[in-house]
């Protein structure tokens, strides 16, 4: 009796809990909006709130609260915040540069390391710096408005038919592999899309960006995560912005622009030719940074090879080395892990405990001496680093024959700092990394650390026996590194290998859903789990049959043909 007591009681409440991380407690009207609950708490908060984790799920502002519910707020400094700021400004600009230029198109490509994302215009006449004010203002006076961005879930012909009308065919494509029959469309005036995840209530809330030319395209700037209400320096990229322009161009050639086409070749059987030119591509790179040492095999004496965490740098070094010996070049690796300095010595972080990441965690004076000797042709003792102990041992003896290339694979490949007293044109810098260039249609990108973060959950699952709840929770972790030890310096790069397969994510998708959806709900990291099964849903699936021994990708996937290739016994 007295539980029915209760809930009549409880359902004739007007008001309602919202109960926060910290203990307290928020009352507020039923079915009120989020945004009434967080305005509450603004004041108290470093950066502008965005979003909330509602009882375990991902939320955006204007959800109603229709029962007590325990709330963790979201700002800009938080990946789905940031996410959710970034998506609504897009859109914002995609508004903007419809009222502007009804008759142009727009593309958005890759990100910059600096915040933003490139974009590119075609069908405006000399797009200028002129026209780049305008849209601009355009977009301010939409903010000025405070013009509300409006919520539907639509019949999927009704989006299909709307796109149609406003001519975007690669939406058009992308939806007709949509298995569900309803799609989710923001509106802003007469404009609509979809941007995959949620957005903000208006475009009031949009305080932070900046439009910058760059050639004939432009940067849309946003804030980083780490500043989130201001706009970083812009930094120049000409080396990896020639890298993502150069792929592009491929993917127009393969006939494969965005993922409905990619769609369209699984479902014609034509997933195998991709394949083949995709990795006859992968291959072409390789051999032509290949020949780029080669012309210089006088001078260089040790290729840097540097990435972040899941590109695909042991199997890129192994087919690299290849290359190498069918030019005549010996190719001797070294393992830079072997010179770290004992595991008492090793500098502490922020945190207070130790930072393995950090460059001082090598013995730097070792390491750039036994490089110095064997590039002289000393023979050299090198050290090996017992991960059990913590402490450095003597390992084996090494000599190099005149014309050996060394191999020296890390985080640290590019830092300037590595080996400071080495000559710069003794050596050869390569960046490795994935940089997606396909997308889903114009206005919606994939994120490179999207498809690390696959390739990773993967391979972690098959070769370390952990679950992907683990590989995300860590990922967090293994993205500082990345953006303190490798982004800053990836311009130093002699080369860029972009590691990037068109097909990957058909392949990832049948192995890494099972892997997803086994994550906990009610956990941080179920969320991104989510997320990811979400994207994962616009790709059709294709099995690894067609996939060569060599790939990049078996380095994830499994059956490489290079595991045990070996240049270790010199």
């Amino acid at each position: 009796m007295k539980q029915n007591e209760f809930f009549l009681s409880d359902k004739a409440r007007e008001t309602v809990e919202v109960s926060l991380p910290d203990g307290r407690f928020i009352t507020g009207r039923r079915g009120a909006a989020l945004m009434e609950f967080m305005q509450v708490l603004q004041d108290s908060q470093d950066a502008m709130i965005v979003g909330a984790i509602v009882d375990g799920n991902l939320r955006e502002l204007t959800f109603p609260i229709a029962r007590d519910a325990v709330v963790t707020p979201l700002t800009m400094e938080d990946a789905d915040g940031a996410r959710i700021y970034r998506r609504s400004l897009t859109f914002l600009m995609e508004v903007a540069f419809k009222q502007c230029f009804p008759g142009g198109v727009l593309t958005i490509d890759h990100s910059v390391s600096s915040g933003g994302y490139y974009c590119q215009v075609e069908g405006v006449p000399n797009f200028s710096k002129a026209d780049l004010n305008i849209l601009e203002a355009a977009m301010r006076e939409l903010v000025r408005q405070d013009a509300p961005f409006v919520r539907a879930t639509v019949p999927l012909q009704e989006a299909i038919d709307y796109f149609i009308s406003a001519g975007e065919d690669d939406k058009v494509r992308l939806l007709k592999y949509r298995k569900r029959n309803d799609l989710v469309l923001y509106r802003v005036g007469e404009t609509r899309d979809y941007h995959h995840g949620y957005m903000l209530p208006s475009c009031g809330y949009l305080k932070w960006f900046g439009l910058e030319m760059l050639n004939a395209a432009f940067i849309l700037r946003f804030p980083r995560r780490q500043a989130p209400s201001e706009l970083l320096p812009m930094t120049s990229y000409p080396t990896l912005l020639k890298t993502f322009r150069e792929y592009g161009e491929l993917l127009k050639k393969l006939g494969i622009p965005s993922v409905g086409a990619l769609n369209d070749a699984i479902e014609a059987g034509h997933i195998d030719e991709v394949i083949l030119v995709s990795e006859a591509l992968h291959e072409m790179q390789i051999s032509e940074i290949a020949e780029a040492i080669d012309k210089r095999k006088e001078s260089v004496g040790v290729i840097l090879i540097a990435g972040p965490s899941s590109s695909g740098k042991t199997t890129f070094s192994k087919r690299l080395s290849i290359q190498l010996l069918a030019r005549g070049i010996t190719p001797f690796a070294m393992e830079m892990d072997n010179f770290f300095v004992d595991r008492e010595k090793t500098p502490l972080g922020e945190d207070g405990k130790p930072d393995f990441e950090s460059l001082r965690a090598l013995n730097l004076d070792r390491l750039y001496s036994d490089v110095r000797d064997l590039m002289a042709g000393k023979e050299v003792q090198l050290p090996r680093f017992d991960f059990k102990t913590g402490l450095s041992l003597e390992g084996e003896h090494a000599k190099l024959n005149k014309g050996d290339i060394i191999i020296l694979e890390g985080i640290h490949g590019l830092n300037p700092d590595l080996m400071p007293h080495l000559q710069r044109e003794n050596t050869f810098r390569i960046y490795v990394s994935c940089l997606t260039q396909l997308n889903l249609d114009r206005h919606n990108r994939i994120s490179t650390t999207d498809t690390r973060m696959l390739r990773r959950i993967v391979r972690d699952a098959r070769d370390r026996g952990y679950s992907a709840l683990d590989t995300i929770r860590r990922w967090e972790s293994v993205r500082q590194g990345e953006k303190t030890h490798i982004f800053p310096y990836q311009e130093h790069a002699d080369a860029i290998f972009n590691s990037a397969l068109a097909y990957e994510l058909t392949t990832l998708k049948p192995l890494a859903e099972p892997l997803l959806r086994q994550v906990p709900f009610g956990t941080p990291e179920h969320i991104e789990a989510k997320r990811l099964l979400k994207f994962l849903e616009w790709f059709l699936p294709t099995g690894t049959e067609y996939v060569p021994g060599n790939s990049i990708l078996r380095e994830f996937i499994g059956g490489s043909i290079l595991t045990e290739f070996s240049l270790w016994n010199k």
